[in-house]
């Protein structure tokens, strides 16, 4: 079991929002990116953060969007695409939808609407 499957999402989550703000975007545009790929709302992730839930539990509780195929791409040094472990590719995800927000991408493609 990978290391990352026992940590809480919390402990990460800041991490996704400063880079996310870094590059001049916002805290709500990250929920709304892990909204769209976990199907949670807003209310089901601050309980989440507030639990520390795992990222093994968090996305067990998930229900992924169904476009979730449509991300695809390199996040250190790996194709999403062909992670092979359901669990770790389900974290590149969530890691390449703040990648894509970090880089500017407008909320449109990120959320894979055009």
């Amino acid at each position: 079991m990978h290391r990352i499957f026992t940590t809480s999402v919390a402990s990460v989550y800041p991490h996704y929002v400063a880079k996310a703000e870094r590059k001049g975007r916002t805290q709500a545009e990250v929920d709304e990116v892990i909204g769209w790929l976990t199907g949670y709302d807003e209310t089901a992730l601050r309980e989440h953060l507030a639990v520390e839930t795992t990222f093994e539990d968090f996305f067990a509780g998930a229900t992924l969007n169904e476009r979730v195929t449509a991300v695809t791409g390199v996040v250190c040094g790996v194709r999403v695409e062909d992670v092979e472990d359901p669990l770790m590719q389900k974290i590149r995800y969530l890691d390449k939808l703040v990648d894509e927000l970090a880089r500017g991408k407008s909320m449109d493609k990120v959320l894979r609407r055009a």
